[in-house]
């Protein structure tokens, strides 16, 4: 194990964690950024468990903000660590004692503020580690960097060019069960049809039909997943189901807003002649 000994280093990191209702994993989030860690600060959304006592045992600085969205909940973690440099963590994952090494190292030399760095994550499901995983920006400079207010796949608003990737891995135990798991894209296609309808994006046929097959072949077939037997056949599904979903709230919303608005252009003169005074 790597010894405690995050001061190691001429620059100070907050890993920040938002969190709702996990006490059973968000001690191992915690402990796996002990050591290169300078602050550990949690912001819970409300939870209805032992969160907030497991992180405030753990020595986490916590504050409670209730549910405002991923990415305000993030910006207002941050705004509150005492240090500028950030790293983010979700109750679901844990930082590999190769990605630790490699922040710890890192801190000796953050001179460059505009830089942000990504780490490889890679999620189970049904017991097994799935795909080629994921480059996501997780440490950058508050002053500098921070999250684009988005509904749902909040990431940092830094360009590709200023992005270095840190060696290691951050393992996401994302999976609970079937029904959480449906749950869960429920929420995320909910959110992401709703950002959609917010951009003014026009729905399109022809996604409704590329997107989910397309999505299949990508990750059944070129990432491999063909490799994992029926759990990896279950998130290639998922994912083909998720571009459906995604699509098709985006037209239902679409649908019922048009109705709205073609109801509320006819319902004066209706209601007019229905209550003229006579």
């Amino acid at each position: 194990m790597i010894d405690h000994c995050a001061s190691a280093g001429k620059y100070l990191i907050s890993a920040v964690i938002i969190a709702q209702d996990d006490e059973s994993r968000i001690a191992g989030a915690i402990a796996s950024c002990k050591a290169f860690a300078d602050e550990i600060v949690v912001v819970d959304g409300g939870s209805k468990d032992g969160t907030v006592r497991v992180s405030e045992q753990l020595g986490c600085k916590v504050y409670q903000n209730l549910w405002p969205g991923y990415a305000k909940q993030r910006i207002y973690g941050s705004e509150r660590a005492s240090h500028d440099w950030i790293f983010v963590i979700d109750t679901d994952e844990v930082v590999s004692e190769l990605l630790a090494k490699s922040i710890l190292e890192r801190k000796k030399d953050l001179s460059d503020g505009k830089k942000a760095y990504a780490v490889f994550r890679i999620g189970d499901f049904l017991g097994r580690w799935m795909g080629k995983g994921e480059r996501l920006v997780r440490l950058y400079n508050r002053n500098n960097v921070q999250y684009k207010d988005s509904l749902v796949h909040e990431t940092p608003d830094v360009s590709n060019n200023q992005v270095m990737n840190l060696t290691g891995t951050l393992w996401h135990y994302g999976f609970r069960s079937i029904n959480d798991h449906v749950a869960r894209f429920n929420k995320y296609t909910d959110l992401e049809a709703e950002e959609a309808v917010i951009a003014g994006k026009p729905f399109r046929w022809i996604r409704l039909l590329y997107r989910p097959p397309a999505r299949f072949l990508q990750k059944y077939i070129i990432q491999g997943l063909y490799r994992k037997g029926i759990p990896g056949l279950a998130v290639a599904v998922f994912w083909a189901m998720y571009e459906f979903l995604v699509c098709l709230k985006h037209y239902e919303s679409v649908l019922v807003h048009s109705k709205v608005k073609h109801r509320h252009e006819e319902e004066p003169l209706k209601e007019g002649k229905k209550y003229a005074i006579q």
